[in-house]
């Protein structure tokens, strides 16, 4: 019974150690153009169990804490401690870099398949997945508008407008496939919000009263945009996956299948020869294996 028990804690451990892993992973593809934390968190099998926290929360406030939190406190410290190596890395070796993400982002496709295993490929199916591996793919090429705007004037207009920015921001959280990065490119507030909340820290810091009350006022609306977004878009996805599952895999499935189009885009390669395409094999292959292997055994 002893053993039991250890080996029952030891298991315990070495989930909320690959939950964390998986919260780093799912952190780090948002902060990279053409790539979702969404679209990670399908990858590692855990996208159903975060949905279900998030719309139980209220509920089980307890049960869904203990849920989110290693993914939480993972893709913060994958955006906080990470993200200057990817950033450097796609700038040194995009392709690389880019098809080790795919790669990741692939390898869930397995585990995923299995949760339509037997479903017909009807019309309807196929034209579901056509849409949405059409809309992700074209993203990348619309943020053009994000234009140099690091700053804007405060005034009931522009708190409403933040509060819906933030409930779209939101959206692009939790939808797999939409790059959150890109669609605030396109919405032109990417640099507005990462200057408001650089500029927040930096007047935390100095207590610089004027700058706090500004930042404050840009990033209050904006944050509680967020919050309410992802309730609502959550409950959505749940409604979706409850009314109409095959149809939602399947959309999900062309938001995957898009991502890779997405990331080549953003990526900019210009030129690929022999050893650095072979290295970029390497690197898919890699992604591909850490994905599946962390999301295999992950029966939620």
């Amino acid at each position: 019974m002893l053993l039991n028990k250890n080996q029952r804690s030891a298991k315990n451990n070495m989930n909320i150690v690959k939950e964390f892993l998986k919260g780093i992973l799912i952190g780090i593809a948002n902060i990279i153009p053409g790539v979702s934390g969404g679209t990670m968190a399908v990858s590692m099998g855990v996208y159903d169990k975060i949905i279900r926290a998030l719309t139980g929360f209220r509920k089980n406030i307890r049960q869904s804490i203990l849920t989110l939190l290693p993914y939480g406190v993972g893709a913060a410290i994958g955006i906080a401690l990470l993200s200057f190596v990817v950033k450097y890395a796609l700038s040194a070796y995009p392709l690389q870099t880019s098809t080790l993400f795919i790669g990741m982002i692939m390898g869930g496709v397995p585990l995923l398949a299995k949760r339509i295993k037997g479903a017909k490929l009807t019309a309807a199916n196929v034209a579901v997945f056509a849409v949405f591996f059409l809309v992700v793919s074209a993203m990348a090429f619309l943020n053009g508008s994000e234009g140099s705007a690091t700053d804007i004037a405060v005034n009931p207009g522009t708190v409403v407008l933040l509060f819906f920015v933030g409930i779209i921001a939101s959206a692009t959280m939790i939808i797999p496939g939409v790059s959150g990065s890109l669609v605030m490119m396109i919405l032109g507030f990417y640099g507005i919000i990462i200057s408001s909340i650089s500029n927040f820290i930096s007047a935390l810091l100095h207590f610089d009263i004027p700058a706090l009350i500004h930042g404050t006022a840009v990033l209050l609306p904006f944050g509680i945009g967020v919050l309410a977004g992802i309730g609502l878009v959550a409950k959505l996805i749940e409604l979706l996956f409850a009314r109409a599952p095959v149809l939602t895999y399947f959309a999900i499935f062309g938001l995957i299948f898009g991502s890779p189009v997405a990331m080549i885009y953003e990526a900019g390669i210009s030129s690929v020869s022999i050893w650095s395409g072979l290295a970029a094999a390497i690197a898919f292959c890699l992604g591909f294996a850490v994905s599946f292997l962390l999301g295999s055994d992950d029966n939620t």
